[in-house]
């Protein structure tokens, strides 16, 4: 499975260079428009990688959560306070 800090790794240098690209062709709409889908993307993905490390199961079988409580800890989480 990635680390966390090897997908937001990823995600880092892919928009890096699609900016450095449009800074180079000085197209300063695309640069501001990267950077807006940098930000929500890098949230997404944090949001993503949050669910995968709920959902993980590292201990003995008989201590194995059911899928109700992992649905439970997922409501728990998304729920608005």
């Amino acid at each position: 499975m990635r680390s966390r800090k090897r997908v937001l790794g990823n995600l880092e240098s892919l928009y890096k260079d699609a900016f450095n690209q449009a800074s180079e062709a000085d197209q300063t709409e695309r640069m501001t428009e990267l950077d807006f889908e940098f930000q929500r993307d890098q949230l997404w993905f944090e949001l993503l990688l949050d669910l995968r490390d709920l959902l993980q199961v590292d201990a003995p079988e008989e201590d194995v959560p059911s899928l109700l409580d992992k649905a439970k800890k997922i409501r728990d989480l998304t729920r608005l306070r």
